[in-house]
């Protein structure tokens, strides 16, 4: 079997209207004057984990729905511009939006349009089925309609990897995800204990990796049952926004596993990657290249062991 593409992300495509406020939590006003302005751009996490893992040098396909509308023609014009493979299936609902509120320490409030979701929608078995068995892994979003397609992308015999964002443990809704991945990101943010619930997720289901990110306080990678902590690394300019810095370890994690690095050296690649993504405002869009990787990879932590 042919395996011309190494990742397939399924879902997360979509459209953010930045808006960077005075602080967080904003006080109640009449109005604000923005003064950095405020602006609609193409990416959400499928988009900004199809970019990451694109820059390092992976063949991507990113595959979702999206509507007939501007914001679908966002997406659309990013990853055309990015060389990214995109399949995108029509939804009548049109694309998926999010307001995201910046504070000035690079802290961020997401507001999602919960209105461009139809829980009847559902990507066709076919398609996924075809995309998965020419890919050597998928890296599945949380978005709807994704939980449908998860016993389809199994059947292909692709590894998994999904991201479980800012799961608070008990929530059944990523229960599904987090049971069928081999590798599952999530961040520590609304957990009261990281680690009884990353050894939940690998005692429940059948993840070989379980990552937890803590931001300035770097990431939790547990493995053949011992955790160990990566500490987070100075990034080399100003902290400006912390958007995308989840997708951006994701996409360099992927990009060591796939590589065959060992999970920690991997888990050293995305605090790298979360690093430079937080000095990227949440208006533009870039990655971390793969040569820059490895080479910052090597002046922090020396050669791999």
């Amino acid at each position: 079997m042919s395996r011309d593409t190494d990742v397939l992300v399924l879902g997360g495509a979509g459209v953010d209207t930045i808006v960077y406020v005075p602080e967080l939590p904003l006080p109640y006003a009449d109005s604000y004057m923005i003064e950095r302005g405020i602006r609609t751009r193409a990416g959400q996490t499928g988009d900004f984990v199809a970019l990451g893992l694109t820059a390092l040098g992976l063949r991507v396909h990113h595959l979702d729905m999206l509507g007939d509308d501007p914001e679908g023609d966002l997406v659309r014009g990013l990853h055309r511009d990015r060389g990214i493979a995109l399949t995108a299936v029509a939804h009548p609902a049109g694309t998926k939006r999010a307001v995201n509120l910046v504070g000035p320490d690079g802290r961020r409030l997401s507001l999602y349009d919960a209105s461009r979701t139809l829980g009847e929608d559902r990507l066709l078995e076919p398609l996924v089925r075809e995309l998965a068995e020419a890919s050597r892994h998928a890296h599945v979003s949380i978005t709807q309609p994704c939980a449908e397609a998860l016993p389809v992308l199994r059947e292909s015999g692709v590894t998994l990897s999904t991201d479980l964002h800012n799961w608070d443990g008990e929530n059944p809704y990523q229960e599904p995800f987090a049971h069928v991945a081999d590798v599952v990101f999530l961040s520590t943010a609304a957990l009261t204990d990281p680690e009884r619930t990353m050894r939940r997720i690998a005692e429940q289901g059948r993840a070989r990796v379980v990552v937890a990110t803590a931001g300035a306080e770097g990431a939790y990678l547990l493995t053949d049952g011992t955790i160990t902590h990566i500490p987070a690394v100075p990034p080399q300019t100003p902290v400006v926004d912390s958007n995308g810095a989840g997708d951006a370890f994701a996409a360099a994690f992927l990009f060591g596993w796939l590589n065959d690095e060992p999970p920690h050296r991997c888990a050293q690649y995305g605090t790298l990657a979360g690093a430079y993504a937080c000095t990227v405002p949440s208006t533009e869009t870039a990655a971390l290249a793969r040569d820059e990787l490895l080479a910052r990879a090597a002046d922090f932590y020396g050669s791999p062991r």
